[in-house]
């Protein structure tokens, strides 16, 4: 299947993102845009540009007949979803394919699968992934729950099943908190994603966020891209990423790496995805699988030498993986620091026009990003304005790269997450890499008092 004009059903760097690689190939381009994004810097790069609705992105980045009926006017062959928006919707992967056009991301079945965090539990143990101790699938009722806990021990976690950042989850420390909690977090994934179904894990202590970068051929082939560290969250939301995770040794990556893989394989899994686990005292535990690119998927870039968006693509033509397990070498380090519109002490967004830009450079330096001097950032969609990425021949010398390029970031205009980074990167724990998911929270908490 030749691919010659792909739709880009989303804005901002990822879109800017896929219009490069899709050049790069050969690939002519198509943007779709919000009437809040008609000047984004992936617009102006694109061959066509259609406007799909009005800033709010339910009537135009989520609007699936616009989208499809932008394709069909653009004659596109295939729409690239990048990551969040519509990525993850298995309706949206077959609608597109009804209309005969590729879907550069995984088969419709295995989004909607690993969608439903209960599903795709069931579907981990079946395919030999270590699980976190809880329940089997949802929980009914408070008796249940209690039968669980008390298997698994306090604390628990109840967690939507249909979640995502953090709504719908809460902690139980004790048993006669337990109708209570799991109220509130039924009521919070009703509002949130219109599905108050709910399970229960038991509730790991102090782990970090290990996460491996797969791709499958949907043939039955499937490889590692090793592992990236998103330990550092605010919120459940990740602030800085790393490749290779600085408590992984070689032989834990290659055995969970083999493991995820062989996964993969079983499933005939279809493009890039990526295995969520949680790590502590040397123990795997799988929480969540994303169908679709990840946003820090440049820190496995920078330290395998692949270009992932290439990748896709390739695959949603047919055509074989690019390279076998055995030709995949990890070299040096890199890190991802996620620069938002925010203030960076009380993290309020802070969208405005680009007063000056001057981004980083030098020596394995890269910038994803969408921003221009005159640029108007909108209010209306997620704060993130830019990656700076980073890479090293080893650990110490990437931070002190990223140091440098940090100091080099000028983004004026508005109040940006650029002076978080900085004082991050100077603390002796994170030099050390000794940190958790907690960490940054605790970090920030003693930063501001």
């Amino acid at each position: 299947m030749a691919i010659n004009k792909v739709l880009i059903a989303n804005r901002g760097e990822i879109a800017l993102r896929i219009h490069r690689a899709c050049h790069e190939m050969g690939i002519k381009t198509v943007a779709v845009h919000s009437t809040a994004d008609t000047d984004a810097m992936h617009v102006r790069l694109a061959d066509e540009a259609v406007c799909i609705g009005p800033p709010p992105a339910t009537d135009s980045y989520l609007n699936i007949p616009n989208i499809i009926s932008a394709a069909e006017i653009s004659h596109a062959d295939a729409i690239h979803p990048g990551y969040g928006f519509l990525s993850e919707n298995a309706r949206f992967a077959e609608i597109v394919e009804s209309h005969g056009i590729i879907w550069i991301g995984p088969k419709p079945e295995h989004i909607r699968t690993m969608g439903d965090k209960v599903e795709a539990k069931r579907t981990a143990a079946k395919l030999g992934l270590p699980l976190v101790p809880g329940s089997d699938g949802p929980v009914e009722g408070v008796e249940e729950a209690r039968a669980v806990a008390r298997e698994t021990g306090f604390p628990v976690l109840i967690k939507a099943a249909s979640g995502g950042g953090g709504r719908g989850m809460k902690v139980v420390h004790s048993e006669d908190q337990l109708e209570a909690m799991m109220m509130q977090a039924r009521s919070e994934a009703k509002s949130a994603f219109g599905d108050d179904t709910v399970y229960m894990e038991k509730y790991l202590g102090n782990p970090r966020h290990i996460e491996f970068q797969v791709f499958g051929d949907g043939k039955g082939e499937a490889i590692h891209l090793g592992e990236r560290d998103c330990s550092l969250q605010r919120r459940h939301q990740k602030v800085l990423e790393e490749a290779p995770s600085p408590v992984i040794r070689s032989d834990e990556r290659d055995r969970m790496g083999g493991i995820v893989a062989k996964a993969m394989a079983e499933m005939g899994y279809r493009g890039a995805g990526t295995i969520e686990f949680l790590y502590e005292n040397g123990e795997f535990f799988f929480i969540e699988m994303n169908t679709r690119l990840q946003v820090e998927h440049p820190v496995t870039e920078m330290i395998t030498g692949i270009d992932l968006v290439r990748e896709q693509i390739r695959i949603a033509a047919g055509e074989k993986l690019s390279c076998k397990q055995d030709q995949i070498t990890f070299r040096g380090h890199a890190i991802e620091c996620r620069i938002n519109a925010e203030d960076p002490k009380t993290f309020a967004p802070s969208p405005g026009t680009v007063k000056a830009y001057v981004a980083p450079g030098g020596m394995h330096v890269r910038v994803d990003s969408g921003l221009y001097g005159g640029y108007k950032v909108p209010p209306y969609y997620d704060s993130m304005i830019a990656k700076l990425i980073v890479y090293g021949s080893n650990r110490e010398r990437c931070i002190m790269r990223l140091r440098r390029a940090l100091e080099e970031y000028v983004i004026e205009g508005m109040k940006t997450t650029i002076p978080l980074h900085q004082a991050l990167t100077r603390d002796p724990e994170f030099m050390e890499g000794d940190y958790t998911i907690k960490w940054l929270e605790e970090w920030l908490s003693r930063e501001s008092g």
